[in-house]
């Protein structure tokens, strides 16, 4: 894993650290490096795009810069859900261009080491490629798991983005 976020099982014993931002999809909670995070916005009108894959809703222009904007759930397999008052977009770079992804809620920046990140047992997946997930973090009683965009987001995706 020598992209990965922290390097599970690593040995080292310094306690490097890095900061996530945590997220909320249906009930269980994600984080991803804190550097990808461009901002954090609330939901706005979302102008749809046809011929799409399913999971992309559209684009926003923000600040006069057009963004795709994906969903999640969508992307995760999940049910759809309605927006709500904690629904936002966090507007994400992800191999050099920005993107946004629809979550349920952002919970916090945390910071964790190294030693702190367990191996995601295989199952845990679910539809997603394993290789987005770097690890699992089990903190204050509560699992986070810990995903690489740039890994989650396929060739085909990227070349979408670059269209936008």
């Amino acid at each position: 894993m020598s992209n990965a976020l922290v390097k599970v099982g690593s040995t080292d014993t310094r306690g490097e650290l890095t900061q996530l931002v945590s997220f909320n999809l249906d009930r269980e909670e994600y984080g991803v490096e804190v550097l990808k995070v461009r901002e954090i916005i609330r939901m706005i009108p979302i102008t749809h795009m046809p011929n799409t894959p399913h999971y992309v809703e559209g684009i926003i222009n923000l600040r006069g810069k057009v963004i795709p904007i994906f969903s999640m759930r969508k992307k995760f397999g999940l049910m759809e859900s309605d927006s709500n008052s904690h629904t936002r977009i966090m507007v994400m770079d992800i191999s050099g261009e920005l993107t946004g992804f629809i979550v349920d809620g952002v919970s916090e920046v945390i910071r964790i080491s190294a030693n702190e990140v367990q191996p995601a047992p295989a199952m845990v997946s679910g539809g997603l490629d394993q290789d987005c997930i770097t690890g699992v973090i089990n903190r204050d009683n509560r699992l986070l798991i810990v995903l690489d965009l740039d890994r989650m987001v396929s060739k085909d995706d990227k070349m979408l983005l670059t269209d936008f």
